[in-house]
């Protein structure tokens, strides 16, 4: 059926005004569209570890030589301090130290003045022994002497001054044997006060070094970290008037300065762990705390806990920045941003 003329106008315009109002939302939405891919990929590694110091270390409550278990406290310094290299750290009770030093120094003066009495009297009685000996072959050379005259003298006389050489030169032969013995007699005794006085000298630095021991002093410059030990049925700081067993740990000293995070990083995200990567260092106390840091080593091996099929790769990462809220053993967490160059379309293909 053929319409009017003026129907068929009212159509044609109310068809064109819907094509321009469909126009406008298709320019719009591809004005809003998404910027096209560069063909870079960027992602975040995080990984969780331990703080460490560079530096650091653990001094011992003093081993003793001797039959000596426990030492009293006497001075602690302040949890937190700060100390330079050979401060003093803590002093024990030197009391017993101190007369086992004077009774060792005293044994060992005793034991020299024998040993240099005992040198005198020796070389006192070798010279005895060889003024006797020289008067022996002094008597033996005047029987000698006596025996020349033999063939003016009588039978009875000759026998007699050959009786007297006969036992002259027995006398010298004994006198020089004996005094050989009495010789190596004399260097044995003084022998033997030698080693009891070298023996008592080793036992008095001993007790001086015990002594030395009851000042602990700082190996390194940094700041004090008091460890817990067993006392009264419970752990807590050492305090003054405690008593101690020898060697077990009393303080730590680690250098602020310098200081890593240990991570273990899983078997897939070894990849991250080039020379040169950085990252950035957030302590779990401290979450508004973010500190830079770079990869310091990374191991080549992987490796797994008992039973466990997940294997990952230790790392370490210095960072860059000091921190008064850096201390050790503070858990924190190294977010390391990753940028690869690999275009999405390899990337897809691949």
């Amino acid at each position: 059926m053929s319409l009017p003329p003026r129907f068929a106008a009212v159509l044609m315009l109310l068809s064109l005004s819907a094509c321009g109002r469909f126009t406008t939302p298709v320019t719009q939405a591809a004005s809003t569209s998404p910027p096209p891919d560069t063909g870079r990929i960027r992602r975040e590694v995080r990984v969780s570890g331990t703080i460490q110091a560079v530096r650091s270390s653990k001094v011992l409550v003093p081993q003793i030589q001797g039959n000596y278990s426990s030492m009293t406290l006497t001075h602690m310094i302040p949890n937190g301090s700060t100390v330079n290299e050979g401060d003093v750290i803590a002093t024990f009770d030197p009391t017993t130290m101190m007369d086992a030093v004077r009774d060792a120094t005293g044994r060992f003066g005793d034991l020299s003045h024998q040993v240099d009495q005992k040198a005198a009297q020796n070389r006192a009685d070798a010279e005895g022994r060889i003024a006797t000996l020289r008067q022996a072959e002094a008597d033996l050379a005047k029987a000698e002497i006596e025996l020349r005259k033999g063939p003016i003298l009588s039978e009875i006389d000759r026998l007699k001054n050959e009786q007297s050489a006969t036992a002259a030169r027995a006398h010298v032969e004994s006198l020089k044997r004996s005094n050989a013995l009495h010789d190596q007699s004399d260097a044995a005794s003084l022998r033997y006060l030698e080693l009891q006085r070298d023996r008592q000298k080793v036992a008095m630095e001993r007790a001086q070094t015990n002594l030395d021991k009851m000042t602990l002093k700082a190996p390194l410059a940094g700041m004090i970290a008091q460890e817990n030990v067993f006392r009264s049925n419970s752990l807590g700081h050492a305090q003054e008037g405690d008593q101690l067993y020898r060697g077990q740990p009393l303080v730590s000293i680690f250098d602020p300065t310098e200081m890593q995070v240990r991570v273990q990083v899983g078997e897939p995200d070894r990849g991250v762990l080039v020379s040169g990567v950085r990252g950035t260092v957030h302590l779990d106390a401290y979450p508004d705390v973010a500190l830079p840091a770079h990869l310091e080593f990374a191991s080549p091996v992987a490796s797994s806990g008992w039973g466990s099929p997940i294997k990952s790769f230790a790392a370490v990462f210095r960072i860059d920045k000091t921190d008064p809220h850096l201390l050790p053993d503070l858990s924190a967490a190294i977010v390391i941003d990753v940028d690869s160059d690999t275009p999405v379309a390899e990337r897809g293909s691949k």
